[in-house]
């Protein structure tokens, strides 16, 4: 296991007294021009000015049933149930997420170093790459709450003490993503701009911000005048679809209320050179199984 330095530069300051923008300070993508990779040079220069890139069929069927038969034994379990690391909607009690799902499941474990997912993240970060965060996220049908607009990187940043914009975000649907039932939404090109929201970090702010976001969220005016700018791009395709996105990358996702479940894996890979260190704005460090420790690179599975 190794360490990082304690602090370092605040090239993105946020949670102060008032709402600040600041333009990246880093690249899009950190690979040099030509670096071999599954990503095509096309798909990169998008990836570059829009935030994130798909992927149609990066699994098969047949692995679709196999994940999304563990992830309903995981959601039926008892103990998992009760376990800090799951997540429940506060009115059906039905699991919303679990946290940290590929230490939880040998299954999902295989997925982070799948090359078809591993590499498509060192291309992309330039990098050996290490699990920042890993979860599923579990939208039932009939009234599943949703994601509010945010940029992941405020909070990792904030909260978790990620220095630079080096870290990338892969979410591979389990069920169809349907364009009514919760899918997940991006302000294309609105990467490329830092929302310093507004307001302090309550302590352990993760144990209320995990089933419903207030810290870290933009103002009505910038989330407006961002939408105006680049647009709203919705995600939609069969399981075995994934979306890669830079992790400063403006989404949410709105509620499912239809009947339809909508269940993606979620994986967050940070570049071994862009270690976490202690948090910019906040008073503790969030639990390690929301914001790792460990800067292990991963290996290809064999």
């Amino acid at each position: 296991m190794t360490t990082a330095p304690e602090r370092i530069a605040d090239l993105y300051p946020t949670r102060g007294t008032s709402e600040v923008l600041t333009a990246r300070q880093d690249p899009v993508v950190w690979s040099a021009p030509g670096t071999p990779g599954p990503v095509s040079p096309e798909d990169l220069a998008g990836f570059e000015h829009d935030g994130f890139l798909t992927v149609d069929r990066l699994l098969a069927p047949d692995e679709v049933a196999r994940y999304k038969a563990e992830l309903d034994r995981l959601c039926a379990d008892p103990v998992m149930r009760a376990d800090e690391r799951s997540v429940v909607e506060p009115k059906s009690e039905s699991i919303r997420s679990i946290f940290e799902i590929h230490k939880v499941s040998e299954v999902f474990a295989e997925l982070v170093s799948d090359p078809r997912v591993l590499d498509r993240a060192r291309q992309i970060l330039g990098s050996d790459v290490y699990v920042h965060q890993s979860r599923v996220n579990v939208k039932p049908g009939f009234g599943a709450s949703g994601f509010y607009w945010h940029s992941d990187f405020e909070t990792w940043h904030a909260e978790d003490g990620l220095p630079r914009m080096r870290t990338v975000s892969i979410s591979i649907a389990l069920t169809e993503n349907l364009p009514t039932n919760g899918g997940l939404m991006i302000m294309p090109g609105s990467h490329r701009t830092f929302v310093g929201c507004a307001g302090e970090t309550p302590r352990d702010n993760y144990k209320k911000s995990l089933q419903m976001q207030d810290a870290g969220t933009p103002s009505d005016e910038a989330l407006t005048r961002m939408a105006d700018a680049h647009g709203i791009r919705l995600f939609t395709g069969p399981a075995g679809s994934a979306t890669m996105f830079d992790c400063n990358a403006m989404h949410g996702s709105g509620d499912n209320i239809t009947p339809y479940p909508r269940s993606n894996v979620f994986i967050v890979f940070n570049s071994v050179e862009n270690a976490a260190v202690e948090p910019f704005a906040a008073p503790v460090r969030r639990p390690e199984f929301i914001g790792a420790r460990d800067f292990t690179p991963v290996r290809r599975k064999a």
